[in-house]
């Protein structure tokens, strides 16, 4: 009976918690689609999300110096995020355009809001 009621807590703690027994799990596949989703990956302009990261200093054409910044994107509603990702290149002349399903996005946003 001692040794029972242990090994009883044990097994039901493992029943409580949830288990992702996914092949790979939202955080890891939001990752890799962070890292390539179609063609150049949300990384080499955003960093990791976190901060408005500096692409490239340039002359308009008038010589006045200008800038092109990537914003932070962790802290962005769902909504606005993913408007964005799916604005086409006449929206925005910057920003890639991926055709992304939801499933791909919703993973990208979980990976953008949980990395450290």
């Amino acid at each position: 009976m001692k040794v029972i009621f242990p090994v009883f807590l044990f097994i039901s703690s493992l029943l409580s918690q949830e288990i992702d027994n996914s092949f790979i799990t939202k955080f890891e596949y939001g990752a890799m689609l962070y890292k390539n989703p179609r063609g150049i990956g949300c990384h080499k302009c955003h960093g990791i999300g976190n901060k408005t990261v500096l692409i490239a200093k340039y002359l308009d054409k008038k010589g006045i110096s200008q800038s092109l910044k990537a914003p932070p994107i962790n802290k962005v509603s769902f909504s606005v995020f993913k408007k964005k990702l799916q604005s086409s290149k006449y929206e925005s002349r910057v920003m890639p355009t991926y055709f992304l399903t939801n499933e791909e996005i919703n993973s990208i946003y979980y990976y953008v809001t949980n990395v450290k």
